[in-house]
């Protein structure tokens, strides 16, 4: 179990990312392509980025076990900074001091050591996903971590590049809920909506986790990222030192539908569902927008689920009601068609 402490300074320094994080989405999905639980949700996504991937697969899986630690410098982080975009987060991991990345690749081969330690005399290790460290790596030298960046680089764009509207439709939909809880009961109120796998009991934030640990905020407050390749237990740095970030996984609000919407978009002709569109704006429920619309609460959520179908609009519970957001898409449609601008 994780036990975060909050003082109620921390409390009151709570905050929530404004977008996905590149790199923890990343490194996440990574986890996600070589895990065979929640088929329903990633087995599609699974089957496709398969066949984009070429040799960095091998490089990453050194640096990036199946389950359990890697590294932190893979995830860079910041005081007070937004979510890194690709380029950013790639320049923050470029400039990471050569003795911190040996530290903690040291540290991901004393783990893979206990583990082949305590491994049943025969059985074999899971794969290249036990792949050695490279030697030049665990030295700090520039060139091996110029490749890595290249591999994490390749991998983006053919694991989560393809997909990213919908990633950062899923953390704005997420992002509505936690504000909504925000307005209506404060810091401890968002913290008692997140997801099950994590209880406020003030003032300690419990969570599943791998192993029994203590972090301690001390003043420092937590940043809440929402992570749409984030799934069974949330994941947090293991240098205390770091600014704290509790990564975390977004509601599924079943199987999500990468491909892009066909003949959906015909039904959307009409002034009343472009009014419908227009009244979601940054998110209502179904009796909200119904009173916006100016329609009925039968219309309101008839009309929600024709938009939900066409890939315009994602819809999560929020205590006993549901809530109603924009995709990018459904943004882009209001705009006239301008495209959302990727971190």
């Amino acid at each position: 179990m994780l036990r975060i402490h909050v003082s109620r300074l921390d409390l009151s320094r709570v905050r929530m990312a404004t977008r996905p994080d590149a790199l923890w989405e990343t490194i996440l999905s990574f986890h996600r392509l070589r895990d065979r639980r929640a088929s329903t949700i990633f087995g599609k996504w699974r089957t496709e980025t398969r066949t984009r991937l070429n040799g960095e697969v091998h490089l990453l899986a050194a640096v990036v076990p199946p389950r359990g630690y890697f590294p932190d410098f893979l995830t860079p982080s910041q005081e007070g900074a937004e979510p890194f975009g690709l380029d950013t987060g790639m320049e923050a991991l470029r400039d990471t001091p050569a003795d911190r990345v040996r530290e903690e690749l040291e540290l991901l081969a004393a783990g893979r050591q206990r583990q082949r330690a305590g491994r049943p005399a025969g059985q074999r290790p899971p794969g290249r996903a036990s792949a050695a460290l490279p030697a030049a790596l665990l030295e700090g030298r520039a060139e091996p971590l110029g490749r890595l960046i290249g591999a994490l680089r390749s991998y983006h764009h053919a694991a989560v590049e393809p997909y990213w509207p919908h990633v950062r439709a899923s953390i704005e939909a997420d992002r509505a809920v936690r504000g909504r809880a925000l307005l209506d009961g404060g810091a401890d109120g968002l913290l008692a909506t997140l997801p099950p796998m994590i209880r406020w009991r003030s003032p300690v934030l419990e969570a599943d986790y791998p192993v029994d640990r203590d972090l301690h905020l001390d003043g420092r407050g937590l940043l809440l990222q929402p992570s749409f390749f984030c799934r069974g237990t949330p994941v947090v740095y293991r240098d205390p030192s770091l600014p704290p970030v509790l990564v975390y996984p977004v509601t599924h609000p079943g199987a999500p539908e990468f491909a892009e919407p066909g003949p959906w978009l015909g039904r959307l002709v009409g002034h009343t569902r472009s009014a419908v569109l227009q009244s979601i704006g940054n998110g209502c429920t179904t009796s909200e927008l119904a009173r916006r619309a100016g329609v009925s609460l039968a219309s309101a959520s008839q009309h929600a689920s024709v938009l939900r179908e066409a890939g315009l609009v994602l819809t999560l519970r929020h205590g006993s009601s549901v809530l109603h957001t924009l995709t990018p898409l459904g943004g882009s449609l209001l705009r006239g068609g301008a495209p959302l601008a990727l971190p």
